[in-house]
């Protein structure tokens, strides 16, 4: 009798979940499957699993494939019932292509190709979908969405979108997932909602023909570039019923948000100065380094460091100062922003060409707050006070790069089971744009602004 075994969460349980333990069953005559508990799930970066172990367990059951259901529990245990139940084939999914490599020197190891369109599910709750998203562009940061959304449930990626024909070739054999290079609303036809990783100047458009068409729309930030774009996409959004997000990712990691709360909670008194910093020394043949008009500094980086400023210090700032270090190309190497508020301040830093400590520092009455470098993934910050032995230690849950997070949001606010928006809301988004729009401005003037400032005032009152 050859033995086969394979594990997996089966959370809100769909036809690529039948079709897998199908396909596993065929690899032998015996078929062990390993249902997770919510506990090891979340050990391992699984965030939002939605049906209990015994709903999970009776779905595996109800397809009638599993000889024997058992339970995954712990860090080790594949090794361990391998050998216990004698297995001969360990089977998973081809997502994990290489992950259980490891498991050679115990059993074959096959890994089974994706069930491409999958457009039903079965044997789930009525109240949930599962979401088809699709990708728009298939750059550097595509494959790690593809790679963090299997920690998520509830979503399938089905397809992606590069008019370039290239890439789009290139990421369709590395990923195995189908990319569109023509028509764009032949893509939006397979999907219920986009996720736009494409160039900056891009998401606008593909934003807004991805809502006309009732799709819900993940977007890399920034949104746009003008306030006024920004607020008609969530108008728009609001019409057609669909979900909005700029994926500003400290925005939906729960340390950052416990940061903002820890904050907000007085224990550091009234805040009056935050200071946030994100750089990074960009190859110099990368888009941020090469794009005089839609590369740089503030354009990669401005929203995610306006973002700790917008939660503590409101939307009502006085006056907004740019100054900026330009290479030959135009692009701003180096961005340093003040803005001025009716009872504090706020400095914000980014760089592609120039490399700063990337702190976040909140200021307050009667202590601060300080996250090191890189606070936008925020695994650690200190609140300290004038007695310098005096410290309060956070460590707040964080599992990949990220990313994980706000595509459960996504998910989440798309089945309806997270209704809030204070993690970033349209609000903020938008005023994220008008600071964009303000140094989109500036840059048109032509300013040679190695020493020169532009300065913005707007009434408050």
């Amino acid at each position: 009798m050859k033995k086969v075994i394979t594990y997996g969460t089966f959370d809100l349980f769909h036809q690529g979940h039948y079709n897998l333990l199908k396909r596993a069953k065929e690899l032998g005559d015996y078929l062990i499957v390993g249902v997770t508990t919510e506990h090891f799930d979340e050990a391992r970066g699984k965030i939002n699993v939605v049906d209990s172990i015994i709903d999970r367990i009776e779905n595996v059951k109800k397809t009638g494939f599993a000889d024997m259901i058992i339970v995954e529990d712990h860090e080790g245990q594949k090794i361990e019932d391998i050998q216990k139940y004698g297995v001969d084939i360990f089977t998973v999914g081809s997502d994990w292509v290489g992950i259980f490599d490891y498991l050679n020197s115990f059993c074959k190891v096959v890994y089974l190709d994706r069930t491409p369109n999958i457009s039903s599910t079965i044997l789930r709750k009525n109240q949930f979908k599962i979401v088809r998203i699709g990708i728009v562009g298939t750059g550097r940061i595509a494959p790690r969405f593809v790679s963090e959304s299997k920690y998520v449930s509830g979503l399938i990626i089905e397809c992606a979108y590069n008019p370039v024909e290239d890439s789009a070739r290139r990421f369709e054999k590395r990923e195995k997932i189908k990319c569109y290079t023509e028509s764009y609303n032949d893509f939006l036809e397979c999907v219920d909602a986009v996720y736009i990783a494409s160039p900056n100047e891009t998401h606008y458009n593909y934003a807004k023909l991805a809502i006309d068409a009732g799709k819900h729309v993940l977007s890399e930030k920034p949104l746009s570039f003008t306030k006024r774009e920004s607020e008609e996409l969530y108008s728009e959004a609001k019409e057609k019923n669909v979900v909005l997000m700029e994926a500003v990712k400290a925005a939906y990691c729960p340390g950052f948000q416990q940061l903002i709360n820890v904050a907000k909670s007085g224990k550091i008194g009234g805040i009056v100065d935050v200071e946030a910093s994100f750089t990074r020394l960009a190859d110099s043949n990368s888009r941020e380094r090469k794009d005089g008009l839609y590369g740089g500094a503030f354009l990669e980086f401005g929203p995610s460091v306006l973002l700790p400023v917008i939660k503590l210090m409101g939307k009502d700032y006085g006056s907004v100062s740019f100054d900026s270090i330009y290479d030959d190309n135009g692009v701003d190497l180096y961005t340093k922003v003040n803005i001025r508020y009716p009872k504090g301040f706020a400095t914000v830093k980014t760089g592609v060409g120039v490399k700063t400590e990337g702190q976040l520092v909140v200021s307050g009455t009667k202590g601060y707050i300080i996250a090191q470098s890189p606070w936008w993934l925020m695994r650690q910050f200190d609140v300290r006070y004038e007695d310098p032995s005096k410290i309060e230690h956070f460590e707040p849950r964080f599992q990949g790069d990220g990313l994980r997070y706000e595509i459960s949001d996504f998910v989440s606010k798309i089945n309806g089971t997270d209704k809030k928006d204070y993690k970033l809301t349209a609000g903020e988004s938008v005023l994220m744009s008008e600071f964009v729009e303000m140094f989109m401005e500036k840059r048109k003037k032509g300013e040679d602004c190695e020493s020169r400032n532009s300065v913005c005032k707007r009434n408050i009152g």
